[in-house]
């Protein structure tokens, strides 16, 4: 992991999360900016993906159990193809906040992963 990606991946997340949970409870439905913003935050969930593959070949490894790094990180890339399904199936102002939840989940998550990889000791 790249500390200055995490927070970036941490930023937009919560950005999106807090935009959707916004509207929603304003009672707007999915729009374009709300699975828009939603699939931006799989987009660099899928860089994290890559750059957790490589990483560890140019010797930033994991301090923590590559094992849970690895069930949060799929778990959280699982997460907003979910909810971005969600919203499209069922349009009402509830999938909006599905959508910021969704986000602000991957958010957690994200913080999460930083954490096991930077800062835990095996």
């Amino acid at each position: 992991m790249v500390d200055w990606f995490v927070w970036v991946q941490v930023v937009v997340a919560v950005i999106a999360g807090l935009a959707a949970v916004t509207v929603g409870f304003a009672g707007v439905r999915p729009n374009d900016y709300t699975l828009g913003a939603t699939l931006l935050v799989e987009a660099l969930l899928v860089v994290q993906l890559v750059m957790a593959i490589i990483a560890p070949a140019f010797g930033n490894v994991a301090t923590g159990s590559a094992l849970e790094f690895w069930i949060y990180l799929v778990s959280a890339i699982l997460i907003p193809p979910a909810a971005i399904l969600w919203g499209l199936i069922e349009r009402n102002r509830w999938s909006s906040v599905i959508l910021g939840v969704a986000c602000l989940s991957v958010a957690v998550m994200v913080y999460r992963m930083s954490e096991i990889w930077f800062v835990q000791l095996a």
